[in-house]
């Protein structure tokens, strides 16, 4: 599923960044858009899946509350401060024309760190309230659970009635994206709603990783798909009846039922991936998808600088569609073969090799 996100996201990015004139106003760029809307779900989702394996072997060990609460907070400070530090890389490369403000920018990387943080506290809450009883796991499912409808709920008023205009745009920035520009910002990735997601995936993990669940993966994934098919068709009937709960509706920005359509998404997207992996032409070999979801957090970092940075391959905002497509297939192979680099070379022993040479003196 990462390599997927890591695909889906460099052909938004591509796209956005290189097409100029009338490609700009083609439905096919709209297209291109409409699928920009899942990678930094995916990535949520997936992070919250990787918290409950973690957070689950941490139970098994009979760690406690506490402790487990420790540990994954720290994981989570690790993503937000490697967050901080892509926007710190990001200004100095830049330096010169980048804004001052673009350091404290709300990235993905940053709510991946900071949503890590709050399912630390949610998990250490909850196994605390529901220390001594069993199935702990499925009290985390129904937290976490309840944590993201939440959080759904209370995007809408946040972005409008309820915004906390009285904090400092930098924090106002982490609850809705205003950054230092009055108003919230739609490329922009704050709490609300975009934490809902890790939540998701923090209870689709414990539900997969529970002892009912782990000799039955292809069962339970396929039950998954069938959520998320009624969470589609249930999104889609809410957001054409009557009814609304609130006065501003904005379905593509802060809509509930936007956000159910993108889990449901995200849902049967697991179960295919699982199908692909399993079934389909993932076990004949090489796979590009999973070698690029190996090292997600790379080429997320890398291509961004060549795509939108100073050293962009292509001229900005004045490509053709084609123009633009040979670019993208540049980036994804040049991607690919950095991460095969990555994950082949053995670089604790070219380090060890170095040191030993260095050990060496001359008689």
């Amino acid at each position: 599923m990462r390599g997927l996100a890591c695909v889906l996201m460099f052909q938004t990015h591509c796209y956005d960044s290189w097409l100029g004139g009338d490609a700009r106003k083609t439905s096919f760029l709209k297209g291109s858009q409409l699928l920009g809307t899942l990678p930094a779900p995916l990535f949520l989702f997936l992070a919250g899946i990787s918290f409950a394996l973690v957070t689950d072997k941490l139970m098994r060990k009979g760690l406690t509350p506490a402790e487990i609460t420790r540990a994954m907070a720290r994981r989570g400070a690790e993503v937000l401060g490697f967050g901080l530090l892509f926007r710190l890389q990001e200004y100095l490369i830049a330096w010169g024309w980048a804004p001052w403000s673009d350091l404290l920018r709300v990235d993905v990387l940053n709510i991946i760190g900071l949503s890590m943080i709050l399912m630390a506290l949610l998990c250490g809450v909850t196994l605390l309230v529901w220390s001594g009883r069993s199935n702990s796991g499925f009290a985390i499912v129904a937290a976490a659970i309840f944590t993201a409808a939440l959080i759904a709920l209370l995007t809408p008023p946040l972005y409008t009635t309820w915004r906390p205009t009285w904090l400092p745009w930098p924090l106002e920035s982490y609850i809705d994206g205003c950054h230092n520009l009055g108003a919230p910002q739609s490329w922009l990735f704050p709490l609300f709603p975009w934490a809902a997601f890790a939540f998701a995936g923090l209870a689709a993990g414990f539900i997969l990783f529970s002892d009912r669940a782990r000799n039955q993966t292809a069962k339970t994934l396929a039950l998954f798909a069938a959520v998320g098919g009624v969470a589609i068709l249930g999104a889609r009937q809410l957001d054409h009846s009557s009814f609304h709960l609130y006065s501003t509706y904005d379905y593509w920005h802060t809509s509930p039922n936007f956000l159910m359509t993108r889990v449901g998404i995200l849902l049967v997207i697991a179960f295919l991936t699982y199908a692909w992996c399993r079934w389909g032409l993932a076990t004949r070999g090489f796979s590009p998808l999973i070698q690029l979801g190996q090292t997600s957090l790379l080429v997320y970092w890398v291509h961004i600088e060549f795509v939108y940075g100073r050293f962009s391959i292509l001229p900005k905002r004045a490509q053709t569609i084609a123009g633009a497509s040979w670019g993208l297939l540049e980036i994804t192979v040049s991607m690919l073969i950095l991460s095969l680099v990555r994950t082949n070379i053995d670089w604790k022993k070219m380090t060890n090799w170095k040191k030993e040479g260095q050990s060496v003196q001359p008689a």
